[in-house]
């Protein structure tokens, strides 16, 4: 496994923190390009979320550690910014979700948990279940595929080494190989990076697929606070030349910057495409 093999920097604890941070930048800037060699797994596995989440599927995210964690941002950040329900992509890590702030040692080797794990939410064969584990080797995630695979679901990954087992216990692996760390095996410096790059990717692409983004805009975002209020009154305001108070008001009557264009278009005339 290359998230294994020895760091190419040697004697950290001797250098300054000038060369640490400018050793650790040095290997950063590899990881766009290890994920843009991933390019087309990636695209073969939106295309089957957008046909899954399209017919009313859900996606899942399991693994545990860092990459269980990464899945769990990535799911709670999907309701607020393109308005899905919380139950259409949901992040589950190993240990359960104590587990997203203290670490369950352990947990990750328990290859029938995440099944165990699915079964609260009724997973069915509209579903899509994606591993994320840097090693590639993890029980915890190899067994939920595995499981998930044998009932129907659509399975990916995404993983950091080659050939890995859990990459070959899915039908759409993703597989970005960052190579060695800087800290050696540490995976949550490089391949952290890398795995969260391709699920901003993979839930991003889906719900602009799915018309969850008008142009550039998040049309649907939840109005949650005034930094999403202010941002929407000035969708309104680009989008239809009005002024900021009618923008305001426009957004208090109707509550969402999608609904709001549709209701103004309806009034001035001829329907704008939404």
């Amino acid at each position: 496994m290359t998230t294994e093999t020895p760091s190419t920097f040697q004697n950290l604890e001797t250098l300054p923190t000038a060369a640490l941070l400018a050793g650790m930048n040095q290997l950063d800037q590899t990881v766009p390009l290890a994920v843009q060699n991933a390019l087309p797994q990636i695209e073969a596995l939106v295309e089957v979320l957008v046909a899954r989440l399209g017919a009313g599927g859900r996606l899942f995210y399991i693994g545990a550690g860092t990459s269980g964690r990464l899945g769990v941002v990535d799911a709670s950040e999907c309701p607020p910014t393109f308005g899905v329900p919380a139950s259409m992509v949901v992040g589950i890590i190993a240990g359960g979700d104590g587990a997203i702030r203290q670490a369950v040692e352990g947990a990750e080797d328990n290859a029938t948990q995440a099944w165990a794990d699915l079964q609260q939410f009724n997973v069915a064969a509209q579903d899509v279940l994606v591993g994320i584990a840097a090693s590639g080797r993890t029980p915890y995630v190899i067994g939920g595929l595995q499981a998930a695979r044998a009932a129907g679901l659509a399975t990916g990954c995404v993983v950091c080494n080659a050939g890995s087992v859990v990459a070959a216990a899915c039908e759409f692996p993703v597989e970005v190989v960052t190579g060695p760390e800087f800290v050696t095996g540490s995976t949550r410096l490089k391949a952290g990076t890398a795995q969260k790059l391709v699920l901003n990717m993979l839930t991003t692409a889906t719900f602009i697929r799915l018309g969850r983004v008008r142009g550039n805009k998040m049309v649907d975002m939840q109005l949650s606070n005034d930094k999403l209020v202010e941002r929407g009154q000035r969708m309104l305001m680009d989008e239809l030349g009005i002024a900021q108070p009618q923008a305001a008001e426009l957004l208090r009557q109707h509550g969402s910057v999608r609904v709001a264009l549709a209701a103004h278009a309806q009034q001035a005339g001829p329907a704008i495409e939404n």
